[in-house]
């Protein structure tokens, strides 16, 4: 289920280009001047769309160059759960969170949160707190009988009284830290799936709010 809606704050165009090199920190502030107006406004779903490369790319950069390097192929540092106790690396999904965590705290341009999400979590909290608009676009792009498989999938939801556009985007597995972490861990259930390389593990979920 797709939906157009426009979001309704004005980006300007070095704002969106600020957001797809990864340095929001630094843009404007989106304002509703004639100047800003007139840059045009981008639809909810591109500005998920632009969000999704910056997120998909750290994402895999961090697995393959950072964690699977220093800790599978170079063995210089683990990369551990417990991480800040044992001196080691984030893994690739707790790096996701603390950058999401620090997005939601941070003076953004405009609002937005995102979340990495699974059928399959290792941490069980996850799932409680997956909507049924989540739940739907996950098994839309991770089960692979689905004509979504391994594409994106956008819906609306209304939580709070509050309407968001909602974009799941497919999480694979880039590099063995990966599938292997998530393979072996102790909280991995019997009925999950083994994963290998370039399986889609779960989705990374956007939300935008909108007004009608």
């Amino acid at each position: 289920m797709k939906v157009h809606r426009t979001y309704k704050a004005a980006l300007k165009s070095s704002t969106l280009i600020a957001l797809a090199m990864g340095i929001t920190a630094c843009s404007e502030k989106a304002d509703t001047s004639k100047e800003a107006k007139s840059a045009g406004h981008f639809s909810a779903e591109q500005v998920s769309e632009a969000l999704y490369t910056v997120l998909k790319s750290d994402r895999k950069v961090y697995a393959s160059k950072i964690v699977n390097r220093l800790a599978k192929d170079e063995q210089v540092i683990a990369a551990h759960e417990e991480w800040l106790e044992n001196k080691a690396l984030l893994l690739p999904a707790q790096m996701f969170r603390e950058g999401a965590e620090e997005v939601d705290s941070a003076d953004k341009p405009f609002e937005f949160s995102y979340s990495l999400q699974s059928l399959w979590p290792l941490n069980y909290e996850n799932a409680k707190k997956q909507t049924p608009a989540v739940v739907e676009g996950l098994k839309a792009v991770s089960i692979e009988s689905s004509p979504h498989y391994g594409k994106k999938w956008s819906g609306e939801e209304e939580i709070a009284g509050q309407k968001y556009f909602v974009g799941i985007y497919p999480d694979r597995a880039v590099a063995p830290a990966c599938w292997t972490c998530h393979n072996e861990h102790e909280n991995t259930k019997d009925e999950y799936p083994v994963f290998k390389k370039n399986d889609v593990m779960g989705g990374i979920v956007i939300r935008i709010p909108f007004s009608d």
